[in-house]
């Protein structure tokens, strides 16, 4: 009779509903942590799908009633436009005058090219402080003969943060 008792399990000990090898318990549905966590966030998925659907066809139901959520939106109307009369002006401008850009008279070298060497960076670029890009070879200031002062920016820096502390004097007694 001992014998008999040795292979069931205790009372308060429930094996996992999933068959997952783990304990379960009446608070989790007979699930263990793992499976009752599943479960619990498929509830949810499937709650926050069910809500969002809804509220997408109250949303598109609510502008015309007649409308089922397959049919396809309205389109807007188009509008005719008129061209402006070409018959009077039959002039054309020179062609090196349809190339350039009057606002823009000096073109900046492509941010995508190294401004030392040309050579093209893509995303790789360096920006430096002087405002120019630069593959990695001429990343450092001192390979490209940057002009930008950094000496006198970490002066400022320096003075910024150390501001001069200066105590009134004591009158002698």
């Amino acid at each position: 009779m001992a014998e008999e008792h040795r292979c069931q399990a205790p009372e308060g000990h429930r094996l996992c509903a999933n068959n997952c090898g783990f304990f379960g318990s009446p608070a989790t549905m007979d699930l263990c942590s793992k499976c009752y966590r599943d479960f619990r966030l498929k509830e949810q998925e499937q709650a926050s799908t069910k809500s969002t659907i809804q509220a997408a066809l109250s949303a598109s139901s609510s502008p015309s009633p007649s409308s089922s959520p397959i049919d396809p939106p309205p389109v807007p109307p188009v509008v005719a436009l008129s061209l402006p009369d070409t018959t009077t002006d039959l002039t054309i401008p020179p062609l090196a005058a349809v190339g350039s850009d009057v606002t823009n008279p000096s073109p900046s070298p492509s941010p995508n090219r190294c401004s030392s060497c040309r050579k093209k960076v893509g995303l790789t670029g360096f920006k430096c402080r002087c405002g120019t890009t630069f593959c990695g070879a001429h990343r450092y200031p001192e390979k490209h003969g940057c002009t930008f002062d950094f000496k006198s920016i970490g002066r400022e820096e320096i003075a910024r943060a150390n501001p001069v502390v200066k105590a009134d004097k004591l009158e002698r007694i």
